[in-house]
């Protein structure tokens, strides 16, 4: 399997280019890796004291990993903090303004050993993290041989993944991680048949980074003024499929403001959803008088996270398509989160864990939608589920201390 794995990626390497010339997201890919190597040992010629490196596969892996970056900053304030991206989506949000503890930012290079062997050794890291997923088997191998530790953390397991199904290469790389921090017990469960024996339950850092921002969120006085007394309902990273469901509603609910924070930020979809919504509506980019508007499209990258904190509740999208976007960062304001039904909960087991504590509510269609505004509509109801929030959320934060603590106490930061 190692061997097929290489020719995989030898092949993916090859290909890659061709694909680029007909594909603009391939060719940005590619594009944003050149001179990766260069970048790295300038960096590391000027930087050259201990190093920790974190690897994410995109922006809502970053958000994970930013809890345990400052607690770790905190600690050891000297060691250098090193984040490598898989995705350009997420690396060019964070490339566009200075990371809290981060000293550099940069693409991880393509598995191919060769590269990825280059890779770990310029960067020379004395720790390594990983957060929820994207292990690369030839750049864990190169830690591994170095004897650099390797950590997980925010691991979400289930049983159909490769590693679980069938010991062999796969399952390897699980067995090269000198340590795994679970969300949940399910994935220490998985962990513990297989025999890996050095799995730790800390729970999901997710809850640490929306507490945080939602004690210190940004401020929109604009927004604020506009909404203030008014009842306000919150549409985050919605898709075409949510917004199918949701329009019927707005259209019979006359007395909220709706704030949309679209997925996708073409001016198509908006277009047509404006056209479809029967209530006065506007873009944030275009006015910040919105005086007689019940709807605002938000239409930029870096604002919702706080504006559910102007929000009586909210709805998430993503359920019913690519996949459910972040629930916790409106549970983490205190306020209840609807979402689509999905048709595989437990690679969003925090879905069906709020629907149990009474704070999240999964609607089919549009029929259940309408039905779960009602019944927010109660105030004993809404309270309820308000103080559910906030119990679940004040419950589980913690685990970016619990995860550096142990780190720090088993790991030096000078090699093993």
């Amino acid at each position: 399997m190692n061997l097929l794995y290489r020719i995989a990626i030898a092949l993916i390497t090859y290909l890659l280019p061709l694909v680029g010339l007909f594909s603009a997201k391939i060719n940005h890919f590619l594009k944003g890796r050149k001179g990766l190597h260069k970048n790295l040992q300038n960096f590391r010629s000027k930087n050259p004291g201990d190093l920790a490196w974190f690897h994410v596969a995109s922006l809502g892996e970053y958000e994970q990993a930013k809890p345990v970056i400052a607690k770790l900053k905190q600690e050891k304030p000297s060691l250098f903090i090193l984040v490598s991206f898989f995705s350009p989506s997420g690396y060019d949000i964070a490339i566009r303004k200075s990371q809290a503890h981060v000293d550099y930012i940069t693409y991880i290079s393509l598995d191919r050993k060769s590269w990825a062997f280059e890779f770990v050794s310029i960067l020379n890291p004395s720790i390594a993290f990983f957060v929820k997923y994207d292990l690369w088997y030839h750049h864990i191998l190169a830690l591994s041989q170095k004897k650099v530790p390797i950590i997980l953390f925010s691991a979400s397991f289930r049983p159909t993944q490769k590693y679980f199904k069938s010991d062999g290469f796969f399952r390897s790389i699980l067995f090269k991680l000198d340590q795994i921090f679970t969300q949940n017990q399910a994935s220490l469960d998985l962990l513990e048949h297989i025999g890996y024996s050095n799995g730790i339950l800390a729970g999901d850092t997710r809850f640490d980074r929306v507490v945080e921002t939602a004690r210190s969120p940004k401020t929109f006085p604009e927004i604020e003024s506009w909404a203030q007394d008014k009842k306000v309902m919150v549409l985050g990273s919605v898709w075409e499929e949510d917004m199918e469901i949701l329009i019927p509603l707005m259209n019979q609910v006359k007395d909220y403001l709706w704030i949309i924070a679209p997925h996708d930020l073409s001016p198509e979809p908006m277009a047509a959803w404006a056209n479809s919504i029967q209530l006065p509506s506007t873009k944030y980019s275009e006015t910040k008088d919105f005086e007689g508007k019940q709807v605002l499209f938000i239409d930029n990258i870096g604002m919702l996270s706080s504006l559910y904190q102007y929000g009586d509740f909210a709805y998430v999208g993503g359920a019913f398509g690519k996949g459910l976007h972040n629930i916790l960062e409106p549970l983490g304001f205190g306020i209840p989160v609807l979402f689509g039904s999905l048709k595989n909960t437990s690679k969003f087991p925090e879905s069906e864990q709020s629907v149990n504590e009474g704070c999240g509510f999964e609607v089919k269609n549009a029929e259940d939608l309408k039905k779960v505004f009602e019944e927010l509509q109660v105030e004993e109801f809404y309270q309820k589920a308000k103080e559910a929030s906030n119990h679940w959320v004040s419950a589980n934060i913690g685990a970016a201390e619990k995860i550096i603590n142990r780190v720090l106490l088993n790991y030096p930061l000078n090699g093993r």
